[in-house]
């Protein structure tokens, strides 16, 4: 017999290192970049961000406890809204997803060629990356226990790399807080009055998203689904409190002029400062090794089962072909798992023959905090309407629903404020796609059938 549906397999600790997984990444790759946009007060940016970031988290927890379906974003919003709506949230959600593995494949080469200089061709890369890419693909067809153990080793390979290196950094000698002066300077441009330091810390939010792929999970999960809550809030407080103390020991090695070095600047900011600072030799490999091969590529495995899953949901609920819900016989999900490999090697390739994929990335920001505001009014609006749908009780009630929704906002326009011309270019792109893809639903399929999702009060039809 052919299975059917995703398998139930998952406990709380599974999910929880699913999302801890999606979220964490990019320390020591990225690590330029975060100190480009707030320099030696990074540490600070990053606690605040987290602070910003826990209410939305908060309402996404009480939103995952009335829904036994995957989809997210897709069913909170065309529940909460309408199915355009929730379609739209969705499309701007998995904008950030989709972006991340060909841009972790293009971080784990990039690292190889500093590391071992070996100076790959266009057409090395591009092979290179569709044999990562091959790599995840398969695994991501096996059964979804053995992925996410997967997953927690390379987690945990990077957490325990990332707590040691800071260290080693605190206690190097070295180390000073005279190094902290300016602590908060910024490499970006003040905009419309907005501070450059403020800009830079709304950027910050790409390194915590993530936990919103929790309820991409819940057909999986094994556990009472008010519980999903505490896997959001585990997630985010886990990596904001190691990003804190990670760049409070990186600001203190030395001053900006001496951490964005020209070697540094387009990456590897840490591992090169332990190289040319320190003198080190060994550790910065093993670094490596532990943060970027195996850290980077937890954070592609969270974010391409969440994709899998969202693309699954959406045929599931009918906003695409039915097609899109057939699994193999470890019920992993088939045809979204090849639009993903197709896409990713499409734009791996786009990343190195065009500047395309680097500014669609630089976007993941703006879509995310979009996605964001649609569904914290849609939180609030299904709250007013079915006030006795949610098995988790929100703190702060109502206050931390508009909170969040201030939040959430504010963070899309301080990003918006921090992007350039080309940006805006691949993101009418990639909406053009979605608007394509949107008009067939409606001038075709929704004409003959209906959006249908599993609410507290049975199923619904939009």
């Amino acid at each position: 017999m052919a299975a059917s549906g995703l398998k139930k397999s998952l406990n709380l600790v599974y999910v929880y290192v699913a999302a801890t997984g999606a979220i964490f990444t990019f320390v020591a790759y990225w690590d330029s970049v975060f100190y480009k946009y707030t320099g030696a007060g990074t540490f600070i940016a990053f606690a605040l961000m987290a602070v910003c970031i826990l209410p939305i988290g908060f309402v996404y927890g009480e939103l995952s406890s009335m829904f036994k379906q995957n989809g997210g974003e897709l069913i909170y919003n065309t529940v909460g809204l309408n199915k355009h709506l929730g379609f739209l949230s969705s499309w701007l959600i998995m904008a950030a997803w989709i972006s991340v593995p060909p841009a972790v494949v293009m971080g784990i080469i990039s690292w190889a060629n500093y590391q071992f200089h070996i100076h790959l061709s266009f057409s090395g890369i591009i092979g290179c990356g569709l044999v990562l890419l091959l790599l995840y693909f398969f695994l991501s067809l096996q059964d979804v226990k053995v992925l996410i153990k997967a997953q927690g080793f390379m987690l945990f390979a990077n957490i325990g790399a990332t707590l040691i290196t800071s260290v080693l950094l605190l206690f190097s000698g070295h180390w000073s807080l005279s190094n902290f002066t300016p602590l908060f300077h910024s490499g970006l441009t003040s905009t419309a009055g907005i501070p450059a330091w403020i800009i830079g810390m709304a950027l910050l939010i790409t390194p915590f998203f993530g936990f919103e792929t929790v309820p991409e999970m819940v057909e999986e999960g094994d556990f009472p689904i008010k519980n999903t809550s505490k896997a959001i809030r585990g997630s985010v407080l886990t990596c904001a409190a190691i990003y804190v103390f990670y760049f409070f020991c990186v600001a203190g090695l030395g001053t900006s002029s001496q951490l964005l070095t020209p070697h540094a600047r387009n990456g590897f900011l840490t591992i090169v400062a332990m190289k040319e600072l320190l003198g080190w030799r060994v550790w910065p490999l093993l670094f490596g090794l532990c943060s970027v091969l195996l850290g980077m590529g937890a954070s592609l495995l969270g974010f391409w089962m969440a994709t899998v899953r969202l693309l699954y949901a959406m045929g599931e609920q009918n906003f695409l072909p039915k097609a899109f819900t057939k699994v193999n016989r470890h019920q992993q999900p088939l045809l979204p798992n090849i639009f993903l490999l197709v896409i990713s090697t499409v734009f791996i390739f786009l990343q190195n023959a065009s500047t395309f994929m680097e500014s669609f990335f630089n976007l993941m920001a703006f879509g995310c905090a979009c996605a964001y505001a649609l569904t914290m009014i849609s939180a609030m609006r299904i709250h007013h309407a079915h006030p006795t749908w949610a098995t988790y009780r929100l703190p702060g009630g109502q206050v931390t629903r508009v909170l969040a929704l201030i939040v959430a906002v504010c963070i899309a326009f301080f990003t918006a404020l921090g992007q350039g011309v080309n940006s805006w270019l691949s993101f009418a792109v990639y909406l053009g796609v979605g608007v394509a893809l949107w008009l067939w639903m409606v001038l075709r399929r929704w004409r003959h059938s209906r959006v249908s999702v599993d609410t507290p009060d049975g199923k619904q039809t939009f």
